[in-house]
């Protein structure tokens, strides 16, 4: 039996499939005080913005929708909280993509919600919620680095920058509270320069506000400054 904790898990719970965010929270929830809910999202993105307001201990993903696994490993770079994937399918190859993306561990919905509780509690601790089977593969593939290397649409998206756009970038996120004024004066040029860098930045990513291109650069690690 699992020994109880000093304080609850903070598990945030990431699906866009909206039946399956509904059982997670009721279970949850049916957990506590074991478990506190930090919070429900459909995508990473708004996994990533509320990330910087709400503390969490556990990310449990679901694998079965859109979320994909670059978006897994941005997630892992920006937060202490540990990513356990969740998921239906019993292809191999997701389960050993998720946890090269560094998902700590991975979960069928087959399982019981007790069995639920335990890996978010054991990933929690630190530990791996893969089976034998499953480390000795990546084990393999990180000995024989070959690991394949797949450019994915947004690292398409953010190689498209400018090295003057990504420098607007990072001093967005370097300060998400500063005004357009101050972040001009910051770059050297003036705010309409800025506002054209940022119609610019806005169609390449797809995006259309401050607050979505700071999320965005979170998530995807854009911090480099040229």
């Amino acid at each position: 039996m699992t020994s109880p904790q000093t304080k609850p898990i903070r598990v945030m719970l990431i699906s866009d499939l909206q039946i399956v965010l509904w059982g997670l929270e009721k279970l949850v929830r049916e957990m506590q005080p074991r478990l506190v809910l930090a919070g429900t999202t459909a995508d990473c993105l708004t996994a990533a913005q509320a990330l910087a307001d709400s503390p969490v201990d556990v990310m449990l993903v679901d694998l079965d929708g859109d979320i994909r696994m670059d978006e897994i490993s941005a997630l892992c770079s920006m937060s202490p909280a540990k990513v356990l994937a969740l998921s239906g399918s019993r292809d191999i190859a997701l389960c050993d993509s998720a946890i090269l993306a560094g998902a700590r561990g991975m979960l069928a919905k087959t399982e019981s919600a007790e069995a639920i509780v335990k890996a978010i509690e054991k990933v929690h601790q630190g530990e791996l919620w893969i089976d034998r089977s499953a480390t000795s593969r990546i084990l393999h593939h990180l000995g024989e680095k070959r690991i394949p290397h797949y450019e994915t649409p947004d690292q398409r998206k953010i190689a498209s920058l400018t090295r003057r756009e990504l420098q607007t970038v990072s001093e967005i996120t370097r300060d998400a509270a500063a005004s357009g004024k101050q972040i001009a004066e910051r770059l050297k040029i003036s705010e309409n320069t800025l506002r054209n860098h940022l119609n610019s930045i806005y169609a390449k990513l797809g995006i259309s506000s401050r607050l979505e291109l700071f999320a965005y650069a979170k998530l995807h690690a854009i911090n480099n400054k040229p």
